[in-house]
């Protein structure tokens, strides 16, 4: 009987990227120069599938301009992009300064859908408008979103709220633009749309695939425990006894380099899903410890929290914020590294938090490199933690971009 199995040359070929950056003073030009090297970093037949584009606010007057035409500018018709504050491209970090970068990927087999919305209120509250026609009728297998919202009109965490009902599972990655400070100063581009407000993005699925890792630069200190008692975002009890005791006891068993960093950048997670009989980095969802009162003995966190809830303290710097980035993405899978990568690191990292430049970048390359990489510093990511989607601060949100 012939054997009837397709040919590794007649086999549907997997997901390529490519991203170039440039820091051209002119935008115009600037657009051109790094969508020609990308193109040709990218090769083969065919144009591609998805352009994603970041531009710095260096550029100023000259980027509304310059991004009205950007699908005929890069000859790409799906595109997304945004003002940033600072760019990232392959190894490299652009944090202040002109800079550009543009990231293609061709997708053979996969579904791409792009999007803008707007959120409208309404008598009943408000609601998302802007889904294109064929995600109302269904959404592709193995769906995963790229987000880029607007800090200032965009709420995300309602519209996580909303996809948690309408779509459960499907995780969303993304960050909110960085360029400007106002309401109304940041540009955001899909297809031939573009706004100063709102939110763009793009849903991947069929034949390729996005994987998420989400690093929020933490380790954990001391032991899981359940909140006992809790009012919004106070927690009253732990383990049946005051909280502050509760990190009392904690800070007592630990060294005196992480006493200071109890004293500096003291955070606490919850676990994201209750539902496993162990728990390790990455399950919980991170967030500050915003005070404490010591004649009560609660503990204030910058979350609601409720009863029932398993939570551990964490502490945060620059040595724990790079073991934690590592440990992440290099739990995934190993047989090869993925197709293309979009960051979206918090605009608190950089050299701000590193003492050398280029951090996340050039950590990913170690990790998983040569990988096409972009990215931007961002006023807040977006990744899930678990199963389920958050906004967070001081995080490395990264999608990698491989094959079903």
């Amino acid at each position: 009987m012939p054997d009837t199995s397709p040919s590794p040359a007649s086999a549907t070929p997997g997901p390529r990227c490519a991203a170039r950056a440039s820091t051209h003073a002119d935008l115009e030009r600037a657009l051109r120069e790094a969508g020609a090297l990308a193109r040709a970093d990218l090769g083969g037949d065919g144009a591609a599938t998805l352009a994603v584009v970041f531009v710095s606010s260096a550029y100023g007057e000259a980027i509304r301009p310059a991004l009205d035409g950007l699908a005929d500018t890069l000859g790409v018709d799906r595109v997304i992009a945004t003002t940033v504050e600072g760019v990232l491209a392959g190894e490299t970090e652009y944090e202040s300064g002109p800079a550009v970068s543009v990231w293609l990927a061709r997708l053979p087999g996969a579904i791409v859908e792009t999007f803008a919305l707007e959120y409208v209120t309404n008598p009943d509250g408000g609601t998302f408008v802007g889904w294109p026609s064929e995600l109302t009728v269904g959404w592709p297998e193995g769906a995963a979103m790229l987000l880029l919202a607007d800090p200032f009109s965009f709420p995300v965490d309602t519209f996580i709220a909303r996809m948690e009902k309408d779509h459960p599972g499907v995780p969303i990655v993304g960050g909110m633009a960085s360029g400007g400070w106002v309401p109304g100063s940041n540009t955001l581009v899909a297809r031939r749309h573009l706004s100063d407000c709102g939110a763009v993005g793009v849903v991947v699925g069929g034949a390729a695939r996005i994987r998420p890792v989400v690093s929020q630069g933490c380790r954990p200190i001391g032991r899981p425990m359940v909140i006992t008692r809790a009012e919004e975002n106070v927690i009253v009890e732990l383990g049946g006894r005051p909280a502050l005791e509760r990190l009392r006891e904690v800070y007592g068993d630990l060294t005196e380099s992480d006493r200071q960093l109890v004293r500096s950048s003291l955070h606490l997670g919850r676990v994201a899903s209750e539902y496993q009989d162990h728990f390790q980095r990455g399950d919980f969802l991170v967030r500050n410890v915003v005070g404490a009162d010591p004649e009560s003995g609660v503990i204030a966190v910058g979350d609601l929290v409720r009863t029932g809830q398993t939570v551990q303290f964490h502490v945060r710097d620059a040595d724990t914020a790079h073991e934690d980035l590592l440990h992440l993405l290099t739990l995934g899978p190993t047989a090869a590294p993925p197709a293309g990568a979009l960051v979206f690191t918090c605009n608190g990292r950089g050299t701000r938090l590193f003492q050398t430049p280029h951090h996340d970048a050039r950590s990913l390359q170690d990790a998983l490199g040569p990988v096409p990489t972009t990215g931007f510093f961002a006023q807040g990511e977006i990744g899930p933690i678990g199963k389920r989607n958050f906004l967070h601060g001081f995080t490395a949100s990264i999608a990698l971009v491989e094959g079903a």
